[in-house]
């Protein structure tokens, strides 16, 4: 088994589309679950991406292409991962703030988010205070990300953090925001618990507080 997902692990690090279906689908012939195919070959290939990204071994054209690979494989095990039960490492509520349309970095995040497990509940862009309160509550989530790309957006991140803050739902979550404007010294300004230099530093973050 252990041979097997590690060719599933090298194939996402390696960028190799082109046989990620073949051997998901080996994999799930020799018995093996799709859930443990997802998170010890495929996820755990994406780490990897994302941690020599970080060291600047890899640049964005590959941490896409390894997205490609995770589809691929995931459109494999998709019909069998219904019949498992998903135990999700934490649940993020993921957005683009009111006024600011921008999604690319946004986009990645939850990509590579939900490769490392999380369950990933993306608003979209544009997406006004209340609605990342209403989906907080809903889902019960362990974290709330904003994205802002304008400096002219960047306050949406203040009125969400001071919405929690009223309604007393602050202590629950923690909040993490990213973009090329946000800085550490931001975060602290408006009492977010951390911000994202890049994509795989803010997941990083993430796994770090749910303790993975």
């Amino acid at each position: 088994m252990q041979e097997i997902l590690e060719k599933i692990c090298d194939s996402v690090v390696n960028i190799d589309v082109k046989k990620i279906r073949a051997l998901a689908r080996k994999a799930l012939e020799e018995g093996v679950p799709a859930y443990e195919v997802l998170m010890k070959g495929m996820s755990r290939g994406m780490d990897i991406v994302g941690r020599k990204y970080e060291a600047g071994e890899y640049f964005l054209t590959e941490l896409i292409g390894a997205g490609e690979v995770m589809k691929e494989g995931l459109a494999e095990l998709t019909p069998h991962l219904k019949g498992e039960k998903i135990r999700y490492v934490g649940k993020v509520i993921l957005g683009t703030v009111r006024g600011d349309m921008h999604d690319i970095g946004k986009n990645i995040v939850r990509m590579l988010l939900e490769a490392a497990g999380f369950e990933v509940t993306d608003l979209g862009v544009d997406v006004p205070p209340e609605e990342f309160i209403e989906e907080f509550k809903e889902r019960n989530a362990n974290i709330v990300a904003m994205s802002a790309m304008l400096t002219t957006t960047m306050g949406e991140m203040r009125t969400v953090i001071d919405r929690l803050n009223k309604e007393n739902l602050r202590k629950n979550v923690r909040v993490i925001i990213g973009g090329a404007p946000i800085t550490h010294e931001y975060a602290q300004k408006i009492g977010a618990d951390a911000a994202a230099k890049d994509a795989a530093h803010g997941v990083r973050i993430c796994k770090e507080w749910m303790g993975v």
